[in-house]
């Protein structure tokens, strides 16, 4: 949110729980988008407060690791309403808003573990969920270029973020490469590098410290 501001964007910040903001060219709208009908809603309300959306982030999403046996109807509803539906229902409406404006740019964020599957990480609804991502990508890039819209995706390896507790580290660093987790900041250039190169759709760019190359 903050590199698009920088841009000088007007930025529209989605979350289940989110709190107002003091910029006035920040509109925060609380949803959840696994729910039907919340990514039209988002879409509406963005539309009404600012009028046009020249650029989709989807960066909403839910990881589950376990054996794929292990899975209920439970983890399966969770992984795909937030990785798929939120997707399709959000992207949709975007999606004809910069046809209608005559262009715009969806990036969404994937996983490496579509391209490069680990035995210390089962995440068979990760890999199910996400490569629907990265095909539809290439999709609707190539079904959206005459009409000026791009479609992107970055792929991630394990980033630091509090989502991952410090004692798991060294652990998810040994997973890379490199031999270290990814920075926030290095997804951060890999977005606006597809933002700001406009011969660049239906890319999916990795982001993970060589883990798709091999290990």
């Amino acid at each position: 949110m903050v590199a698009y501001r920088k841009l000088g964007y007007r930025v529209v910040a989605v979350s289940r729980s989110i709190e107002e903001s003091d910029d006035p060219e920040v509109f925060t709208i609380q949803a959840d988008l696994s729910r039907k009908g919340e990514g039209v809603r988002v879409v509406h309300e963005t539309l009404a407060r600012f009028g046009r959306i020249d650029t989709l982030v989807n960066n909403a999403g839910i990881f589950v690791a376990k054996p794929f046996t292990d899975y209920n109807d439970e983890d399966y509803d969770a992984v795909t309403g937030i990785n798929l539906r939120g997707f399709f229902d959000i992207s949709r409406g975007a999606v004809a808003a910069m046809v209608e404006q005559g262009g715009g740019h969806v990036v969404s964020v994937s996983t490496t573990l579509v391209d490069h599957a680990l035995t210390q990480v089962p995440s068979a609804l990760a890999s199910l969920t996400k490569g629907g991502l990265n095909a539809v990508t290439k999709s609707l890039a190539v079904e959206y270029a005459s009409r000026n819209v791009r479609v992107n995706t970055v792929s991630l390896g394990v980033i630091r973020t509090p989502m991952h507790a410090p004692e798991t580290h060294e652990f998810l660093a040994a997973l890379h490469p490199v031999g270290r987790l990814g920075e926030i900041d290095e997804v951060v250039d890999a977005i606006l590098y597809l933002e700001n190169n406009r011969f660049v759709t239906g890319e999916v760019l990795h982001v993970d410290g060589g883990q798709s190359a091999g290990h």
